[in-house]
């Protein structure tokens, strides 16, 4: 399976330590320029930074269909616009949190998953120790954003 993300679920993920899930369930995972742009080479010194840096399973992807992107961009940033479209011409899973990019995503078919649900399955399958309402805990302590609605979304669509 082809899977490509957007920085969110990257620095969120990073954050908790949880990078590793993406590795152990997907093998690699695709980025194209702009989110590595706006994780490893704007956000130097911030979360995720190094953990994304060091990842090697984790690749850039060129992308090719520029004007989509700069149609999108419209409506949404350019990392999310990047990501779109690299998962829409690879057939890949897309992993964004973000509302209304994930609708367009959505509405293109393609399939979407969030940083939660990779949480929430990560628990289930037992992949790390700890319960997922201690991660959203944690989630909500490091002032990693989520709405109740969201969590309750992730446990049904897991």
């Amino acid at each position: 399976m082809i899977v490509v993300s957007n920085s969110g679920p990257l620095i969120a993920l990073a954050k908790l330590g949880l990078l590793f899930i993406l590795k152990e369930f997907f093998g690699e995972v695709f980025v194209p320029p702009e989110v590595w742009n706006e994780v490893v080479e704007r956000g130097k010194g911030k979360p995720g930074e190094e953990e994304v840096r060091k990842a090697k399973w984790i690749k850039v992807r060129e992308i090719e269909d520029r004007l989509s992107v700069e149609v999108l961009c419209r409506d949404i940033g350019r990392g999310e616009a990047e990501a779109i479209i690299l998962a829409k011409k690879t057939n890949a899973l897309l992993i964004m949190d973000e509302k209304i990019p994930r609708e367009i995503a959505t509405s293109l078919g393609l399939e979407v998953t969030g940083t939660l649900g990779l949480v929430y399955r990560a628990t289930e399958r037992k992949a790390v120790k700890q319960s997922f309402e201690n991660i959203v805990m944690e989630m909500r302590k490091r002032k990693i954003w989520i709405s109740d609605e969201i969590v309750e979304d992730s446990r049904k669509a897991s």
